[in-house]
């Protein structure tokens, strides 16, 4: 192996902190697309499924993944979504043809079986619901609420009942459509348009019940020509009236230009604080006292190059979830998700919920086989490693140490990290990323006034070889293995990062 890189090191104080981590911050997203829902989450007849037709298999998987909250039924999908043919008698629901994905949508699995797979993961999972802005307005937003949340003594609420959802469902946070600048999204909006119905849709929703959570669409990526401008113009017709902004991001490898792809935090980094800064900028033109946070609902490692060029060209056939989007993801892929997740953890104070698109078979850390097993992608284990101990408060990380230069992002710290402090017990727990391809990076961190006194556990995700990954025949090639030699001696920890890893190092 190379010699060690120059070392590098921090502090932690407690007096030094980000912001309390909601735990919303580690949500995830289905949507009906490809395999996510059909032989994903949903497959009657599997040898696992529940008399519900949910794969108990797959359940378990996620409960260990931590996903906080699940945003559904789109992305693009929902543009051209009727909530009305997800509900009722199975028998009874139409097939349609969905746009988004050239798919055929037999509605087998609607909105009450999504309820009903929220309440099998437990009550630390909640519903986060999308509604159709791209084909459909107001009046089908206020129909879509009163469905879901309304007790009963109404039309449509006494419908649900009669549909065998007595109590209801209790929605809090609600989507106000999805990408509506995409020139791709059935339905697209110019940024005044689309404020304009953001706003008169959040108003009427507030007036049935004031205390939703609303999410307004952002950019579709920091990259669309009407970036900023798009939600300046969004946020000036609907700023008092929403919650939260969206923004979408996806990173990938692009010829073999591996340095730059594995510090895409760099990018995500500065796309969220050009967010919060537009949207303060907005709040101080409109001399409100109000602050608006920020949404990061979709965003994840996405070989779009790849599935653009096998997709080229129009095709008549509208199958029924086709094998799309079904990346595999290796060391490489997860220890860049990991870095997301630490770029999410460090703006903690603004980014109050995040989901990881998608979370079985598309673009996921979850993965199936129709009539056979489930198992986790290499991107699962620093997501549940996140989601299990990053709980708490975030302390201000300000590294000092060596640098490179990639052709993407500029100069780049090798290092990149973040720790959370449990306010209760005072334990903290490290993430931190060694973005050097080659050498190990000795990393020193001053704990003084912590009183921290013994290291709990180093693991860490890394591989001689960089491309391994885990698959239907070999699952478990790639998991997270304990780290030995890491100390905690008078007040500060000293330990060596192996090269390309993500590092969990938890403290007590």
């Amino acid at each position: 192996m190379p010699g060690a890189a120059p070392g590098t090191r921090f502090t932690l104080d407690p007096a030094f902190t980000v912001g309390e981590v909601d735990p919303r911050l580690f949500g995830s997203f289905v949507e009906h697309l490809g395999r996510c829902v059909y032989s994903g989450l949903f497959e009657p007849g599997h040898p696992a499924a529940d008399a519900a037709g949910l794969r108990t298999d797959v359940l378990e998987l996620i409960r260990e993944l931590g996903v906080t909250t699940v945003r559904y039924p789109g992305g693009n999908y929902v543009s051209g979504h009727r909530w009305e043919d997800s509900v009722g008698p199975v028998e009874e629901r139409p097939r349609r043809l969905d746009l988004a994905w050239h798919s055929t949508e037999t509605n087998r699995f609607g909105l009450s079986e999504y309820m009903a797979f929220l309440r099998r993961l437990g009550p630390g999972t909640e519903p986060m619901l999308a509604v159709n802005l791209g084909t459909r307005g107001v009046a089908e937003a206020l129909q879509l609420q009163e469905y879901a949340n309304h007790p009963g003594g109404t039309r449509l609420s006494d419908l649900r009942r009669a549909h065998g959802d007595e109590e209801p469902f209790g929605i809090r946070l609600w989507c106000l459509g999805n990408e509506m600048d995409g020139p791709w999204q059935t339905g697209a909006k110019t940024a005044r348009e689309y404020g304009r119905l953001a706003a008169e849709t959040a108003r009427a929703m507030r007036q049935m019940d004031p205390g939703l959570r609303l999410v307004a669409c952002g950019s579709s990526g920091r990259s669309m020509p009407t970036f900023a401008s798009w939600e300046a113009t969004v946020l000036q017709e609907a700023y008092e009236l929403v919650d939260y902004v969206s923004l979408h991001a996806y990173y990938e490898e692009v010829d073999g230009d591996r340095d730059s792809f594995l510090a895409s935090a760099a990018d995500m980094e500065s796309f969220i604080e050009s967010v919060v800064a537009t949207c303060d900028h907005m709040g101080a033109r409109l001399k409100s006292p109000k602050r608006i946070d920020l949404s990061f609902d979709e965003w994840n490692v996405w070989y779009m190059l790849r599935h653009q060029a096998a997709t080229a060209g129009p095709s008549d056939e509208w199958p029924e979830a086709p094998r799309l989007l079904e990346d595999s993801y290796s060391v490489t892929d997860a220890v860049v998700v990991g870095s997301l997740l630490i770029a999410l953890l460090r703006h903690a104070d603004r980014v109050r919920m995040a989901c990881l698109a998608q979370l079985v078979n598309v673009i996921a850390p979850i993965m199936t086989e129709p009539g056979g097993p489930a198992w986790r992608q290499t991107t699962f284990h620093p997501f549940a490693q996140a989601s299990r101990y990053g709980r708490g408060e975030v302390l201000d990380v300000r590294v000092s140490g060596p640098a490179h230069r990639t052709a993407r992002h500029g100069e780049v710290p090798l290092l990149h990290a973040t720790a959370v402090r449990d306010p209760g017990t005072g334990a903290v727990t490290v993430f931190a990323v060694n973005r050097d391809q080659h050498r190990p990076l000795p990393l020193d961190i001053a704990l003084g006034a912590l009183g921290l006194s013994r290291v709990v556990e180093h693991s860490a995700l890394a591989d001689p070889d960089p491309e391994a990954r885990n698959t239907l025949d070999a699952p478990d090639r790639v998991t997270p293995h304990p780290v030995n030699g890491t100390v905690l001696t008078e007040g500060s920890l000293h330990t060596v990062l192996e090269p390309l890893s993500w590092n969990v190092i938890r403290l007590a």
